[in-house]
């Protein structure tokens, strides 16, 4: 087996390529299998270890943010940009003569920045877990725009961002299979601002976005399942347009409005990860109002002309968003009611939509 320092080297010498010999690929996955969503709140590194793989069919790797504010997803983007610090708060300070939109990224998993993927993969190996696992990292369009904000030029700020996002995603898939060498991954490219995209004034034309977007996936399709994520109300079509295996969103009644792109994607083969629990708003102790917001939205795909036994078939079930800003019990009591939804998706009949 390869050191984790020659697998970081290969992988920035080769993005994308190296593991095709050594990640498993993910051949099954149990209708309505759950899993996480970015951040938990713990501050403990191994107590997040331990809820990710005890609370998630599908163990998610979590950042922890509250733990260490190097955590959050864009001063973990940032790791290794020449001219870009993060500050404490989620500020980033620019020198933009310092930039280089063309100098290599390179990603030291040993920062604090990346303590918690460390210490779930410790955990994981300790407790001879070999199963799937899914991870997610910034997405290209996301940390641009973040550089923009913080003052670099459209153009750079979108290069640089694209090249870290497709160096650390490469790198961090090295690391994690070096560790878990039987996990196949599953790995979501996190676009929150790909909410915003079609609005007027945003820095980067759709089709550039979806192309960059594009790009951060393809460094590591064929060794991994890749999807994209967006808790925001983002376009389904141009989230669909980017090539994802899995595609991840909220759940929400207008889906039905593109059930024509949802109908196809599922076709194809690609899963939709459903986030049936809310992170923000009420959250209600009991799962069923959440099952039944799901099965109005089946109902209305279903009356659209999707296949429903394709949509269970291909479920995942997640939270909106990462659980960073609640406590760990509230986080335990949405991860549990996702779990519940998954079960019932398991175990559910086109008569249950019907109903």
């Amino acid at each position: 087996m390869t050191s984790t320092d020659e697998a970081l080297q290969l992988s920035d010498r080769s993005p994308g390529r190296a593991l095709a010999r050594g990640i498993p690929p993910l051949e099954t996955l149990r209708a309505g299998a759950s899993t996480g969503i970015g951040s938990l709140p713990h501050r403990s590194a191994t107590d997040a270890a331990r809820f990710a793989l005890a609370e998630y069919d599908v163990p998610a790797i979590p950042s922890l943010p509250r733990r260490c504010p190097a955590e959050s997803m864009i001063a973990q983007a940032v790791v290794g940009i020449n001219g870009v610090t993060a500050g404490q708060y989620g500020s980033l300070a620019v020198d933009p003569s310092a930039v280089d939109p063309h100098a290599p990224v390179i990603t030291d998993i040993y920062t604090p920045n990346f303590y918690g993927m460390r210490r779930f993969c410790s955990v994981a190996v300790a407790a001879g877990f070999e199963g799937p696992v899914k991870w997610q990292f910034v997405g290209p369009v996301t940390l641009g725009v973040g550089l923009t904000r913080a003052g670099l030029a459209d153009d750079v700020a979108f290069a640089v961002a694209a090249r870290a996002v497709r160096s650390h995603v490469s790198s961090l898939s090295v690391a994690i299979a070096t560790e878990l060498p039987r996990s196949p991954q599953i790995i979501f490219i996190d676009e929150p601002w790909f909410g915003e995209l079609l609005r007027p004034g945003f820095p980067i034309a759709p089709d550039a976005a979806i192309d960059l977007l594009s790009g951060a996936m393809a460094c590591v399709s064929g060794v991994a399942t890749v999807g994209v994520h967006c808790c925001a109300a983002g376009d389904v079509p141009s989230l669909i347009a980017t090539g994802p295996d899995v595609l991840s969103v909220p759940l929400r009644a207008d889906l039905a409005g593109v059930a024509g792109y949802l109908g196809k994607f599922v076709e194809s083969g690609g899963r939709i990860a459903w986030g049936v629990v809310p992170t923000d708003g009420p959250m209600f102790a009991s799962p069923d109002r959440h099952w039944r917001d799901l099965m109005e939205v089946w109902a209305d795909l279903a009356d659209r002309g999707v296949s429903i036994e394709q949509l269970r078939a291909q479920s995942l079930v997640t939270p909106h968003c990462g659980l960073g800003t609640h406590t760990p019990i509230v986080a335990e009591r949405v991860c549990r009611a996702v779990r519940e939804v998954g079960r019932r998706i398991a175990d559910s009949t086109l008569r249950d939509v019907r109903a």
